[in-house]
């Protein structure tokens, strides 16, 4: 299916609209999207490519004016976009898995966990906000359209689409927060201090009552800060948690084993394996007692906390890039697949039952890939998030699909959607679990945006729009 854009409608068609919360003080969007069967503009993809190293005055006006033609264009790319000015950065993202249809309003409500990442002298917090996203059924008051803007069904500064239900105090920023699936009001989180909290938010006021940090548990093992945290998503180890860190080693805890009044736990156990900082660390989907590793030493290791004869080393060691490894990631719907993203540019697909061979290397990144994050509800589809502002959506069972030589222009094709909306680098992202399509990224410049591609990016009827 190839796809073209109609750049000359005089409003936008029913359905694909774009809303927006206040506007941001800093630019909240960033370059032009660009998708192998959504051919928009070219020109900011040019920019970007081109501009790495010119000075910051000319990247940051280039990065504005991609945004001006990205924004431009949102109506025909996208069937929802939603942005929202943050107080701080936030340097996480999570759905929650709740979904609610409020009776006789148009949207339905969602919940994101978030944290901050603050100046010194501001506190920081684990937030979880409500998110309002329109139902499709919603019909759209097109006399609302705002031509300047672009947005149609935006929200007033009272009725905003995305508001901070709850805010726990934090010491330092949040480097990471992550929910217990099997309990989602249990929130683990990684601090600046090596420790990780874990919070029980029911036990929590909507809004602190003083300055004061006081997670549920401390959990101890770590010397250093890190990023990397993963609760085990089987019924079999609920509760079993994973902590990566600068300090080389990934720590286990079961907060099953807590004991009421103590204020700290122990790991279980302490995996050392990796020779430089371990970025990112993750269950398996499907089996309980297997999970995966990666690190600046360029290494993915994979684990089975049973251990051989008792000893806890890697059951498999390979190379995975020619640069730092950022990220991994198992696919939820398919036991034997995972992917890692490098400060190479490149993501990798990987089979567990033959390590030795990469199966694929997704290339279109410019910069470092920061995030990778599986579709809940397609199983071949995943996104990608990087430093050079984009984040891209792949589609797996796309790989060595024949392109017309236009084709191959706009990237693989197994390239589906690049995202241009953020104008700094993104920070996490995340996938509804609710709304199919829809994702969550922020990015550094304090921007959360909500998200949908056209539905044009995944139907079966073929189209051919002349692009004017």
């Amino acid at each position: 299916m190839k796809l073209l854009l109609q750049l000359t409608f005089p409003s936008p068609p029913p359905f694909l609209t774009t809303l927006s919360s206040p506007s941001p003080v800093l630019p909240s969007l960033g370059p032009s999207s660009r998708a192998s069967r959504y051919t928009a503009p070219t020109l900011p993809c040019i920019i970007h490519s081109t501009l790495l190293d010119a000075p910051p005055e000319q990247l940051h006006k280039s990065i504005n004016e991609a945004y001006k033609i990205w924004k431009r264009h949102t109506p025909f790319l996208y069937d929802l976009v939603l942005t929202h000015a943050l107080d701080w950065p936030s340097l996480t993202l999570q759905w929650f898995p709740d979904k609610e249809s409020p009776a006789g309003k148009d949207y339905t409500s969602h919940r994101i966990l978030m944290g901050t990442h603050t100046s010194d002298n501001d506190n920081n917090y684990v937030h979880l906000a409500e998110v309002h996203l329109p139902k499709p059924t919603a019909e759209l008051d097109l006399d609302k359209y705002d031509q300047e803007k672009g947005e149609v069904g935006a929200h007033s500064a009272t009725e905003p689409r995305i508001k901070v239900i709850q805010s726990i105090n934090h010491t330092g920023e949040v480097n990471r927060a992550r929910y217990m699936p099997q309990k989602c009001d249990l929130i683990a989180t990684k601090t600046v201090l090596g420790e990780v909290y874990v919070f029980d938010r029911t036990k929590h006021p909507s809004q602190p009552t003083n300055d004061v940090c006081k997670p549920d548990i401390t959990l101890r093992g770590h010397t250093k800060e890190g990023y990397g945290l993963s609760w085990n998503p089987t019924s079999g180890k609920a509760g079993h948690l994973l902590s990566a860190s600068e300090d080389q080693t990934i720590c286990h805890w079961d907060v099953n084993g807590y004991t009421k009044g103590a204020a700290t736990m122990e790991p279980l156990t302490v995996y050392r394996g990796h020779t430089a900082i371990v970025e990112d660390v993750a269950w398996h989907c499907l089996q309980e007692n297997i999970f995966a590793s990666v690190g600046d030493d360029r290494q993915l290791l994979m684990w089975d906390i049973r251990g051989v004869s008792g000893v806890m080393k890697p059951t498999a060691r390979v190379e995975a890039h020619e640069a730092e490894v950022n990220a991994v990631a198992f696919a939820p719907h398919n036991e034997n697949i995972l992917i890692t993203g490098s400060a190479d540019k490149k993501i990798a697909l990987w089979d567990l039952r033959n390590l030795k061979l990469k199966l694929h290397t997704f290339e279109s990144h410019t910069d470092e890939v920061l995030q990778l994050a599986w579709s809940p509800t397609n199983e071949t589809i995943f996104a990608s998030a990087s430093g050079d502002r984009r984040v891209n959506v792949w589609d797996v069972s796309k790989i060595g699909v024949e392109q017309t030589p236009e084709d191959q222009e706009d990237g693989p094709p197994e390239l589906l959607f690049v995202h241009g909306g953020h104008t700094a680098r993104p920070t996490d992202l995340a996938w509804s679990p609710n709304e199919d399509w829809t994702l969550a990224t922020a990015a550094e410049d304090n921007v959360l945006q909500v998200w949908r591609p056209s539905a044009t990016l995944y139907s079966t009827e073929e189209q051919d729009v002349v692009l004017e």
